[in-house]
């Protein structure tokens, strides 16, 4: 297992220099009179010839393995460009979009993961009983229910009726004090930040405003995981060591939960993995319905304006996600069944 760590970080720096080679490549169709784009912000004035001047500046008539090691220095430095949608430079608008995604992110993955698994364990050890009925129906009725139904619904009732869960992240009050000098703002993330300055009406004005996201986010979510885990988990019970142990004497308890439920997480853990690399990349209509300024509104705005770098940078950053947690997603291999290894 050791072994195979040390391998995997050996090549993630191999992995990551591929990813910005591909994100090079993709910037290197648009013509170099766009590229200059990224670097010039608004209100940039310049005489006769400003263009061929910044291509010179920039280095974009030079031969591509120069402006490739060009970029690639600016992004070591965070140097992603200017984002005209955003109106600030790209890094520190992801920057300042991360927190709300992050916080969006650790408080579904929880519900989804955990209940996910719980309740396809339970359907997939009681097959076509009462409780695997039910959970059937609402897994079914999770997966087929789109996100910005269920969203407008649980908004219409619990905000426009009720009053309790409204939109976005904070009250207004609230968004006073957080800005104020009083409230230090340690992570972005207000839940934890409210924490961590004591202020307990900020933690649960921020918690009100999560319910009805968190929700939404996990429903179609949590639906998948327990599809899967409960197919995983009658494939597995049909497995010849499923019933070895069984014919020992080992108790039924002992054999769903410590030889079958093991065995049956492992398609588990890899949808779990791309689940939240999703999430991570902000979910655009959760967001969107629910005013919340995280990553997944950040790109959509972007797009919609064909924000050359801020597509870019975005892609840039996801990719490194998606390289980072695929690696903890091969290492939750072995460490869910011991019969995993790496050598």
């Amino acid at each position: 297992m050791g072994a195979y760590i040390v391998r995997r970080l050996m090549l993630l720096p191999v992995i990551l220099i591929g990813v910005t080679l591909l994100i090079f490549l993709m910037m290197m169709l648009v013509g170099p009179a766009n590229r200059v784009s990224m670097y010039v912000r608004p209100g940039y004035k310049g005489g006769v010839g400003t263009i061929e001047k910044l291509i010179h500046k920039y280095g974009f008539d030079r031969p591509a393995y120069e402006q490739y090691y060009t970029w690639l220095d600016k992004v070591v430095h965070g140097n992603l460009g200017w984002s005209q949608s955003a109106r600030m430079g790209v890094t520190q608008a992801i920057g300042q979009a991360l927190p709300a995604t992050a916080e969006l992110t650790l408080c579904s993955v929880w519900p989804i993961i955990f209940l996910g698994i719980w309740m396809g364990f339970i359907s997939g050890t009681h097959q076509d009983k009462p409780i695997d009925q039910i959970t059937r129906v609402v897994a079914i009725t999770g997966w087929s229910l789109p996100i910005f139904v269920l969203g407008l619904l649980l908004l219409m009732i619990f905000y426009g009726v009720t009053g309790w869960f409204p939109p976005g992240r904070l009250s207004l009050w609230a968004q006073q004090i957080v800005m104020s000098s009083k409230f230090h703002n340690y992570t972005g993330m207000y839940i934890l930040d409210s924490i961590l300055n004591g202020n307990w009406r900020i933690l649960l004005d921020a918690l009100r405003h999560m319910v009805l996201p968190v929700i939404t986010l996990s429903y179609a979510s949590w639906a998948l995981i327990l599809r899967i885990m409960r197919s995983s988990m009658l494939e597995t019970l049909r497995q010849d060591y499923v019933r070895t142990a069984r014919a020992k004497g080992l108790s039924e308890k002992v054999v769903l939960k410590k030889h079958a439920r093991r065995n049956a997480l492992i398609p588990v853990a890899t949808i779990s993995g791309l689940m939240i690399i999703g999430l991570l990349g902000g979910v655009v209509l959760t967001e969107t319905i629910f005013n919340i300024h995280g990553l997944g509104r950040f790109a959509a705005q972007a797009a919609l304006a064909m924000d050359l770098p801020a597509i870019l940078g975005f892609a840039l950053f996801y990719g490194f996600v998606i390289v980072f947690l695929n690696l903890l997603v091969d290492i939750s291999y072995g460490l869910i069944d011991p019969r995993v290894r790496y050598e």
